[in-house]
């Protein structure tokens, strides 16, 4: 009996010492995002990222000018897509504007991504497409990146912006994470209580642009999103919008499967009937169209970039 109450007494402790961590901050400092304590120009000068912000009484001009909402993706920043908007800004040829969203709950601290549901990474999207289209903007279209492409998708599907006049012209992804390459994600529900949460690495020009530490609770809500997209692909989705969609999947992907392209290729037709257009990429880069803080980029990542760039700034020309 002795031994059975030491051994209780032992997982009682350890239980306790588990719980007890889960409540404490990873150790950071204030060059991490996660800190906190990095000023993010996007909360004071929205202007320089947000179309709508931009031009809050837009001529007519302006108003035909097309507009690309761009989404950044899990635990990312608007960073991701300043590449892309560098290039439309430099894009003479074929005009058009970038507005980059940051989802809700990043870009602030550890803490406030941890308390984040996918809803409020979701809504800053909505917000910001409700204001173009409100506005007179007539020509918007969305692009996003990894976790910001199942956001678009669940926006569309079940009409959080139904009632806009004008609805989105064309839809772009980049490595949308449909199914993840690790499987541990499948399992963080189960091993959350005990690891509260994942240190990522970072190349050292990546800090101050990405979170460090990823919350269990945050991956949760990312597995969420996730199977909810999935499901409904199974189930089939039909644009009921004259919406074109393009996937630019990496052929090798560490965190998003190039499964997930055979999935959205299969369970999505367009209001015509058609189906989407995927283009699988000779790349083993996760958000390939990401380069500018990445180590070791090479001649063949920038090609690709800019083909792709180019793809885009062709279609919403058209």
């Amino acid at each position: 009996m002795k031994i059975i109450a030491e051994n209780i007494f032992k997982i009682l402790f350890f239980s306790i010492f588990i719980l007890s961590a889960c409540n404490k901050l990873p150790p950071m400092d204030d060059n991490m995002l996660d800190s906190g304590e990095i000023p993010y120009d996007y909360f004071t000068h929205p202007d320089s990222f947000l179309v709508s912000a931009a031009f809050p009484s837009p001529t007519p001009q302006q108003l035909q000018t097309p507009v690309v909402i761009a989404v950044h993706g899990y635990s990312s920043t608007t960073s991701e897509w300043d590449e892309f908007k560098n290039f439309a800004d430099s894009n003479s040829v074929k005009k058009f504007y970038v507005s980059r969203v940051l989802l809700g709950g990043h870009g602030l601290s550890y803490v406030a991504f941890k308390n984040a549901t996918w809803e409020d990474w979701q809504a800053p999207i909505i917000k910001e497409y409700k204001k173009l289209d409100s506005t007179g903007f007539t020509n918007i279209s969305l692009a996003g990146s990894s976790t910001g492409g199942p956001l678009i998708l669940e926006m569309m599907y079940s009409g959080k912006i139904k009632e806009c006049i004008h609805q989105p012209k064309h839809l772009f992804l980049v490595d949308p994470i449909i199914i993840p390459s690790s499987k541990l994600l499948s399992v963080v529900d189960i091993i959350g209580p005990f690891v509260p949460y994942v240190k990522t690495d970072l190349d050292s020009a990546e800090q101050g642009h990405y979170y460090q530490y990823r919350p269990q609770e945050s991956l949760n809500q990312l597995l969420d999103i996730i199977d909810l997209v999935r499901k409904k692909l199974e189930d089939g989705i039909t644009f009921s919008a004259n919406t074109s969609l393009n996937v630019y999947k990496s052929e090798r992907d560490d965190a998003a499967d190039p499964v997930g392209a055979v999935l959205l290729y299969k369970g999505i037709r367009l209001s015509n009937g058609e189906h989407i257009t995927v283009e699988m990429e000779n790349s083993s880069l996760h958000v390939f169209t990401y380069l500018e803080y990445r180590e070791n980029v090479t001649m063949q990542d920038r090609q690709l970039q800019k083909k792709v760039f180019n793809e885009i700034a062709n279609t919403v020309g058209q």
